[in-house]
C-alpha cells in the first residue's frame, strides 16, 4: 500500500513582510527622534551619571551670560520668584527644573534652589549624561 502525503507543507518562510515592518519601523523612530527638543537654549550641562527625569513641569534655565529664563519667558533674577510661582500654580507636586550652564557662578544655582526651597518645590538640577 502506497501511502504518501498529496500536499507537502512548505518548510521556507517568507522574509518580506518582516522586513517591510522592519523599514516601516525605522523610519518611525527616526522621524520622531528629530521632533524632540530639549531646549533652544545652547547650555553646556554638568557631566553626571544619574538617569534623566521624564515629567517637566517648570523649567529654569541660566545661560553662560547669566540671562535666566523660566520656560520661554526671560525675566530678572527679582522676578524669577514670581514668574515660577505663576506657572506652578494649579500644579500638584509640581517639579522645577533647573538647566544651568556650567560656567555659571555658583551662587546663581543656589539662588535659584533658595527659592524652591521656600516655596517648598521639588527641584531636579539637570546634568548631560556622560
Amino acid at each position: 500500500m502506497d501511502l504518501q502525503r498529496r500536499s507537502k507543507v512548505s518548510a521556507e518562510f517568507n522574509m518580506s513582510s518582516m522586513t517591510d515592518i522592519v523599514f516601516l519601523l525605522l523610519i518611525f523612530f527616526m522621524l520622531a527622534s528629530t521632533l524632540v527638543t530639549t531646549s533652544a537654549l545652547d547650555l553646556v550641562l554638568p557631566k553626571s551619571e544619574a538617569q534623566t527625569v521624564k515629567r517637566k513641569d517648570v523649567s529654569v534655565n541660566i545661560d553662560p551670560n547669566k540671562q535666566i529664563s523660566v520656560g520661554s519667558v526671560i525675566v530678572s533674577l527679582s522676578e524669577l520668584e514670581r514668574e515660577v510661582l505663576k506657572q506652578v500654580a494649579g500644579k500638584e507636586e509640581a517639579v522645577v527644573i533647573l538647566r544651568a550652564d556650567k560656567s555659571v557662578p555658583y551662587e546663581m544655582v543656589v539662588k535659584v534652589m533658595d527659592i524652591a526651597y521656600r516655596n517648598r518645590l521639588k527641584m531636579i538640577a539637570a546634568t548631560d549624561p556622560s
